[in-house]
């Protein structure tokens, strides 16, 4: 896992998506954004938003250099983008994944109120 990694291409390649397959990329970008804004409400991430365009986005560009929190973010825009994209067929399966979500969201909000107290 690597900050300097486009966010785009790891997203698809949890997914499952060969990296060099386009033909999503407007939808994932869209999902993916939708995620990012999701994050920055909870207070991860430029206090001014963020968004991507493409492949050129990379996490460093939205954690920075906050690596602690770099697996958090990179699993929760993995399983919100997943639920959005392609949801699995089985309610216990989607269960499961908005259970790992919520802990995720309240871990990641945990951790911003106590950077926003330093």
């Amino acid at each position: 896992m690597e900050l300097n990694e486009s966010i785009l291409t790891s997203v698809k390649k949890l997914l499952g998506i060969d990296e060099s397959y386009t033909h999503f990329d407007p939808d994932l970008i869209m999902h993916i954004n939708s995620v990012l804004s999701i994050l920055t409400q909870i207070g991860i991430g430029p206090d001014n938003g963020f968004s991507i365009s493409g492949a050129d986005e990379t996490w460093s560009d939205f954690v920075r250099t906050d690596a602690n929190r770099f697996s958090f973010v990179k699993s929760y825009t993995h399983l919100k983008v997943k639920l959005l994209f392609d949801p699995p067929l089985s309610s216990a399966a989607i269960e499961s994944i908005n259970r790992q979500i919520s802990e995720f969201e309240w871990r990641l909000s945990v951790a911003a109120e106590k950077e926003e107290k330093l």
